[in-house]
């Protein structure tokens, strides 16, 4: 360990005109800066992935405007925190001081009452709201509270960012500068950052301490097979940012459409300790659900969709209990992928037939003129026959008895697919069983 500090602590800029990347938000005349400099920030969300720098700005903006600043984390804060930061704020409303700055990390892990917990403070002006998220507000803030904030979106830095940051690193920290630090080539050190700061400074971090080992003298010279070896030894082994968390997610899915609910809730485990979004988790469920078991099991939808909605509600750490419940319970289910099939199959020819006509008998006819045209002649209620059923034809005539939909080999589906077979005859060449 070069010092007890990590380098990307000793690295944070302390001011704007220190801070690297986001151009469009922090340089010169842009929206932001000149928000900051005139002293009139509203609320705000700042969008972006991991080490972009969405913390530090919240400080600085606080440092330079000589604001209280509190900082609340949403995985380990609740309604109770966020009332006694208000109560603190409200007791700074005196002698027309600034109202105080409350930045609050992964807002979008903040289910709706603690999000709600928020407004009154935020409408009144109370406090300042900076959110970080690296979710979309769009989807993860509720509407109330995103009305009341600026979206401002941070974009991962830049290969010449990440550069600049390794210069500086090397210069002016008051560790690595004390070495002769040679950065041959980048290219192993930039794959391993992926656009964030933190991961960047970390492994320059972890290849100089090695390189030490080796070279007590402290002339050290970082080659991309060094950063390659020190960092495949080193590094966690699953980032929410990087190939692990596709990896893993892949492997979870995987073990869900292969029906092993032991490797399931393995991978699920995975990324509970890794701190994986609950959100993010239960919503590739529901899109299991409808793509892997579909109508197999329709009940395995409704089973992901409430999975989806009670995590946002409940949160950390009984939301991993209701996760496993809908995991284990997809794992189980008969699967077929025939909706998914069908949908495909259907694009597949829309792309190639392009905008058929829709026969006159089912078009709208809101019109007299339409009806004159034959909009809608001859269209059969089904409702008016027997079973609620009449046999007619509802595609262009081109396409005339296309088959999309081929019921899959399960239970449920057999007897779906028995139905149509003899709905459908002279229709369909559907057969009653495969």
């Amino acid at each position: 360990m070069l010092a007890n500090q990590p380098l990307a602590d000793r690295m944070r800029p302390q001011d704007l005109d220190e801070f690297c990347g986001q151009e469009h938000l922090v340089g010169e005349n842009s929206v932001l800066r000149k928000a900051i400099e005139t002293g009139n920030i509203p609320s705000f969300i700042i969008w972006g992935p991991p080490g972009v720098g969405k913390t530090t700005l919240a400080w600085i903006i606080a440092n330079r405007l000589k604001r209280p600043f509190y900082q609340l984390s949403a995985v380990h804060s609740g309604v109770k925190e966020v009332r006694e930061t208000i109560e603190k704020a409200k007791k700074q409303q005196f002698f027309n001081r600034p109202n105080p700055i409350l930045f609050i990390d992964e807002i979008h892990r903040f289910n709706k009452s603690q999000q709600d917990s928020l407004l009154n403070a935020v409408e009144k002006g109370i406090l300042t709201l900076i959110g970080a998220t690296t979710e979309n507000p769009s989807f993860e803030v509720i509407s109330p509270l995103l009305s009341r904030c600026q979206v401002y979106i941070m974009n991962p830095l830049t290969d010449e960012d990440l550069i600049k940051l390794i210069n500086k690193a090397i210069i002016k920290d008051p560790y690595l500068s004390k070495y002769k630090i040679h950065i041959e080539e980048t290219e192993a050190l930039l794959r391993a950052a992926a656009g964030d700061a933190r991961k960047l400074y970390n492994a320059l971090e972890l290849v100089v301490t090695s390189e030490l080992d080796e070279h007590p003298d402290g002339d050290i010279r970082i080659t991309n097979e060094k950063v390659k070896a020190v960092i495949q030894k080193n590094l966690a082994l699953y980032d929410k940012g990087g190939d692990q968390h596709y990896d893993i997610i892949s492997a979870f899915i995987k073990s869900i459409r292969g029906s092993d609910p032991n490797a399931a809730v393995y991978w699920l485990a995975r990324m509970v300790e890794g701190g994986e979004d609950p959100l993010f988790i239960a919503r590739r469920m529901v899109i299991l659900a409808a793509e892997d078991i579909g109508l197999a099991n329709p009940n395995a939808l409704l089973m992901a969709q409430t999975c989806f909605e009670a995590v946002n509600v409940i949160g950390w750490p009984e939301a991993r209990i209701i996760l496993s419940e809908a995991a284990i319970y997809l794992a189980v289910s008969p699967k077929s992928n025939s909706s998914y099939m069908a949908i495909e199959k259907a694009q597949s020819k829309v792309r190639e037939t392009g905008d058929l006509s829709v026969p006159l008998h089912i078009r709208n006819a809101p019109t007299r003129l339409m009806k004159e045209l034959g909009y809608g002649k001859e269209y059969k209620y089904a409702h008016d026959y027997d079973g609620n059923f009449i046999r007619d034809n509802f595609l262009p005539e081109e396409i005339k008895g296309t088959i999309f939909y081929e019921p899959g080999e399960n239970p449920r589906e057999a007897e779906i697919r028995k139905k149509i077979a003899s709905m459908w005859k002279d229709f369909y060449n559907y057969k009653p069983e495969i």
